[in-house]
């Protein structure tokens, strides 16, 4: 494989441009680490190279994946390596992306499973950990109001979501866009809540589309939402703990769903 041993060659400057902070659109990002790549290529996102650290093999199953689409992979000097990434983890395997163009809501129409509302969830590892969960229990997509991310592409949620946030429609939206996208469409809400009233066994029992919808844990679900149709629901808890991480939350609530979502 070609070797980049040259800092001034174009590729290494690519790099950095996405490695450092960017105040305009974001048009490239970087991903790392095997899972998150094979996982990117899979769901047909448009790479610009893959490269690996000159030391460290290329695993089979990520150069199988870059041959079959056509992606190219080089090699990159420790050194060179080094002075991109600085003070931050070396990654021994990482690509560069085009970022895909945001999904809007109608994304959600084609499928019948829930719909996952994040509604001021901002602390990227559990978005990224409910992300998988929802794709492994069969909900349809992830609606994130007021997430303060720019792009689903965010280096951040990528890591943390283990590449699958390409898999499965994550669309940023502002309250009012979810609030219509939800009227119009007649999907009823169930919002999770230490106080709802309905226990969460009977979640399962629902026979329709939900959007369930998690606050933080800070404020819970926001106001925002009220005037749609919604049912409160609580997970039953020891008085021992004040609350559930939200990614918890969304993965019992998502496994109570499961059997309705999961043949679809």
């Amino acid at each position: 494989m070609d070797v980049i041993t040259d800092r001034g060659d174009p590729a290494v400057q690519r790099i950095v441009d996405v490695v450092k902070p960017s105040r305009g659109a974001v048009r490239t990002a970087l991903i790392e680490d095997v899972e998150p790549l094979v996982q990117a290529l899979r769901a047909g996102v448009g790479f610009v190279e893959v490269y690996a650290l000159e030391s460290a093999p290329v695993p089979p199953a990520l150069l199988d994946a870059c041959t079959s689409r056509g992606v190219p992979v080089r090699l990159m000097a420790t050194s060179v390596v080094n002075q991109v990434f600085k003070g931050e983890k070396r990654p021994k395997t990482f690509g560069i992306v085009r970022v895909p163009a945001p999904l809007g809501l109608d994304a959600l129409a084609g499928a019948a499973g829930d719909v996952v509302v994040l509604d001021g969830v901002k602390i990227v590892g559990n978005i990224g950990a409910i992300v998988r969960t929802s794709i492994a229990l069969g909900a349809a997509g992830i609606v994130l109001v007021d997430s303060d991310l720019a792009t689903i592409a965010d280096r951040r949620l990528v890591r943390a979501s283990r590449g699958y946030v390409f898999s499965v429609p994550v669309v940023l939206a502002s309250r009012d866009e979810a609030v219509g996208y939800f009227r119009d469409a007649g999907i009823r809400l169930a919002v999770l809540d230490s106080a709802g009233e309905l226990d969460l066994g009977r979640l399962g029992e629902l026979d329709e589309r939900l959007a369930l919808v998690f606050g933080s844990e800070k404020t819970g679900g926001s106001a925002g939402f009220a005037g749609l149709p919604a049912t409160t629901v609580s997970i039953p808890m020891s008085g021992r703990a004040e609350s559930l991480n939200v990614s918890v939350s969304a993965g019992i609530a998502l496994y109570a769903r499961a059997a309705r979502n999961l043949p679809r």
